[in-house]
């Protein structure tokens, strides 16, 4: 058995103990008899509001209303202690990414929650990636620039996240150490909306945002120039924008997720009912058209199953990284 699994077996049966009466409770009406709430962890105006809300409104149409909460702060730490803090019944459920379900936990100190042991996966979303983005007035165009810049202002060039221990955090530290940049400041924000209003109003240089529909759009108003995106191939909402492989640097392919979580002691039959459900959104040509026109690839075959193994793969691959760069976090 493998330490992940017997992680889960152990949280399962915890789980079983201490909620057991609530579970059943829960299974003992049919599931949803009221709302449900989608928890954001980032604060509003990012790429969370960007694929969460449209799934939520695609949902509503089977599951019954959904309402959205915005609760960010700490790198998306705050927002997933506050689904644990309720039942575990499937009323309350998190969207989750790489940086909540791996990234933050593996670099924190003080890590308040294991994303493997208190949270359950129900179903993937979307893939993504990440993007370079600054602001106009900076003298780069593309990566080499970017680092024979930063190089020559040591200290003045920053860039914003949405949080220490964020999947874009962890993308900034590679950049620093593959070119060669170890005084690139972080600046990080309570979410991406805030620091790419700050990129707008040239507080800061530069961005590592997730592609998202607004962000395209800014960037085709002129507002801010993305110089780098981190898929392995170009996107195809976007084929003009360069990867960072094509740019030589190849360690710097990052693609991350967003989906479903719901604390581990959700009931199967209340995770399968969502999962059913919103595989069959995700069918839907016109949600996978939202998605897709923001840069995203919407994932209309995912499962619990599927997307367990997901996480688990993605904290062993991304675990010796995090170790190598000495990403830490409180």
């Amino acid at each position: 058995m493998s330490l992940f699994s017997r992680r889960q077996a152990l949280a399962q049966a915890v789980g079983a103990a201490m909620w057991g009466g609530a579970a059943l409770g829960a299974s003992a009406d049919p599931y949803p008899s009221r709302r449900i709430r989608l928890v954001i962890p980032y604060a509003a105006g990012g790429s969370g509001d960007q694929i969460g809300r449209p799934w939520a409104e695609k949902i509503g149409e089977l599951l019954g209303p959904v309402v959205v909460e915005n609760i960010g702060g700490a790198g998306g730490a705050i927002g997933c202690a506050a689904v644990l803090h309720e039942a575990p019944d499937g009323y309350s459920l998190l969207l989750g990414n790489v940086s909540t379900q791996v990234i933050g936990p593996l670099s924190s100190t003080r890590p308040s929650y294991d994303p493997i042991a208190d949270f359950r996966a129900v179903y993937r979303l979307i893939s993504t990636a990440l993007a370079f983005a600054v602001h106009p007035s900076l003298p780069v165009r593309n990566l080499s620039e970017l680092i024979a810049y930063a190089k020559a202002h040591p200290g003045t060039l920053s860039y914003g996240t949405p949080g220490v221990g964020t999947g874009n955090h962890l993308v900034g530290e590679m950049f620093k150490q593959q070119g060669g940049i170890p005084d690139l400041v972080h600046v990080p924000y309570r979410g991406m909306g805030p620091a790419t209003n700050d990129l707008i109003g040239g507080q800061i240089g530069m961005v590592i945002a997730v592609i998202s529909g607004q962000l395209l759009e800014l960037a085709r108003a002129g507002k801010i120039r993305i110089i780098a995106v981190t898929s392995e191939r170009r996107l195809s909402a976007e084929p003009e924008l360069p990867t960072a492989i094509e740019q030589g640097m190849p360690d710097l392919k990052y693609e991350g997720w967003f989906g479903l979580f719901v604390a581990r002691a959700t009931a199967d039959e209340i995770v399968a009912r969502i999962a059913q459900a919103t595989r069959q959104a995700m069918a839907d040509p016109a949600l996978q058209e939202i998605y897709r026109s923001q840069g995203l690839e919407p994932d209309a075959d995912s499962s619990p199953d599927k997307f367990e193994r997901l996480v688990e793969d993605e904290y062993a691959r991304l675990a010796p990284i995090i170790r190598s760069i000495g990403l830490k976090q409180n």
